[in-house]
């Protein structure tokens, strides 16, 4: 049964920094796309960042270009997002998610993604 787990969310100042982690279980670690994605409520689920566990090539969001950086761990089963500069702008329940195949046309598309953990909260004040 493939699972994710999320830490790291928590309030935090505009301009501070977080580290979100996202203990995956359960797959076999090859050839798969990692992404987090955040949502407000009325919202709809919005993609921040993706890597492609293969090729460790990633992709962002433009609002968060710069400023958020996304990683794996060499067992290639735990995914970060290091986020520096926040914005009030940036907060929202942040979800990870894991495919295979799908994302690789759209890596930031939520509709491609099949698994997703419960989400950590991000709360961005001035």
């Amino acid at each position: 049964q493939i699972k994710l787990v999320e830490s790291g969310g928590e309030w935090v100042q505009a301009g501070g920094s977080l580290r979100l982690s996202c203990q995956g279980s359960g797959f076999s670690p090859m050839n798969h796309h990692m992404a987090w994605f955040r949502q407000v409520p009325d919202n709809a689920r919005e993609g921040v960042a993706s890597i492609d566990s293969r090729s460790d090539n990633t992709y962002y969001a433009d609002s968060v270009k710069g400023r958020f950086t996304i990683s794996q761990d060499n067992a290639k089963t735990t995914v970060y997002l290091q986020m520096t500069n926040l914005k009030p702008e940036d907060t929202g329940m942040y979800y990870c998610a894991i495919d295979w195949v799908r994302p690789a046309a759209a890596p930031l598309d939520p509709s491609r993604y099949k698994y997703w953990g419960q989400g950590t909260p991000v709360n961005v004040s001035l």
